[in-house]
């Protein structure tokens, strides 16, 4: 006789006690609460209050960037891409007639492709010009860390001495090598350098940071300008007005070689086309709705239209705000031009590499 006790049925005795894989309980109807915490982070909930990416005209498309940029935004996707590219171009369109607005569209360019170089650069620049120094410092600072490009070295310097730090804007650009430097960036950073000497109150060693060779008056280059201008307005802080005139006399020379005749018969306008550029969405408009339901904005009358300026009279509590240009006999900045083995600006929205128009000289 077998004693040999039969198989247990397990269904019959209970249902199937099989471990179920993880998420069958949900699958099934089972409760959310159960789910880990980390399985409920499904996505970032969107701000509806948060200011809104500013509008582009239909006639700006990604066609109007600059092939060479064009080409570092293929790491995106083809949606992102053109719409990074539509906000580069506009910064390119606006930096120098509306810099608010282009920053604007440079912090939307920078949501959208954060990790490219020539994003944060952009961001950097605009950022430097409408004086938010700290974030210029930032960005400025990632793109160098992106691309390892010094090119940038003398707007990260003024920016610490506008937020009124001379004696580490001094520090970091001590860090490099001047002599690694293209020749225009190097100028620059000698003029602000000599900037941030005059803030320190060492007029001396701040005429020394200018005599440089290309402080050369039987030489003249597109920096020459600036630098000679520079080195006069150093030289009377000084009590050397004979010497400053000489030096005044070259820069207007050298500027006169370069931009030509201001005789209006010599110009030439070339009136290619005609834009409305939408209005940017207002800060304090947190309640506005999207750009796809704003189809009929106010469009902007024209570039020169009246936008309200930061008011450097705020509270000193509040980042330094960047002075006017004409305040007085030191705002000149590092000076325009090319530089890079590319030369000039590469068409990314902001001014030409190495060009610094911010807190001026001697303040």
């Amino acid at each position: 006789m077998n004693d040999k006790p039969a198989p247990r049925d397990r269904r019959s005795a209970g249902g199937d006690d099989r471990r179920k894989p993880p998420g069958a309980e949900l699958r099934s109807g089972g409760s959310r609460e159960s789910r880990p915490e980390w399985q409920t982070r499904v996505a970032t909930p969107r701000d509806e209050f948060a200011a809104k990416s500013p509008l582009i005209p239909d006639e700006i498309t990604e066609a109007d960037l600059e092939l060479g940029i064009r080409v570092q935004l293929k790491t995106l996707t083809p949606e992102n891409a053109e719409m990074t590219a539509r906000h580069l171009a506009m910064v390119s369109l606006l930096h120098d007639q509306d810099p608010e607005l282009a920053h604007l569209h440079a912090l939307a360019a920078a949501k959208r492709a954060g990790r490219i170089a020539i994003v944060r650069e952009t961001l950097g620049v605009t950022a430097y010009q409408v004086g938010d120094y700290g974030l210029a410092i930032r960005e400025l600072t990632t793109y160098r860390r992106l691309s390892g490009s010094n090119d940038q070295l003398p707007i990260m310097v003024d920016s610490e001495r506008g937020l009124g730090r001379p004696e580490k804007a001094l520090e970091l650009a001590r860090s490099v090598d001047r002599n690694t430097l293209p020749v225009p960036v190097r100028v620059n950073l000698a003029i602000v350098m000599s900037g941030a000497r005059l803030d320190l109150g060492q007029n001396d060693l701040a005429l020394a940071e200018l005599e440089i060779p290309e402080l050369d008056p039987t030489k003249v280059f597109e920096f020459s300008t600036n630098l000679f201008r520079a080195y006069a307005d150093t030289l009377i802080i000084g009590n050397r007005e004979s010497e400053a005139k000489k030096w005044f006399d070259l820069a207007d020379r050298a500027e006169q070689h370069f931009l030509g005749s201001k005789n209006p018969e010599n110009e030439v306008f070339s009136v290619i086309e005609e834009i409305q550029i939408p209005e940017a969405s207002s800060k304090l408009d947190r309640h506005s709705k999207s750009q796809h339901e704003h189809g009929t904005r106010a469009p902007r009358d024209s570039f020169n239209s009246d936008r309200p300026r930061r008011d450097s009279s705020d509270n000193s509590g509040e980042k330094p705000k960047r002075p006017p240009f004409n305040s007085g006999p030191r705002n000149s900045g590092p000076p325009a031009g090319g530089s890079g083995p590319r030369g000039g600006g590469k068409g990314f929205g902001g001014p030409p590499k190495g060009r610094s128009r911010g807190p001026g000289r001697g303040r």
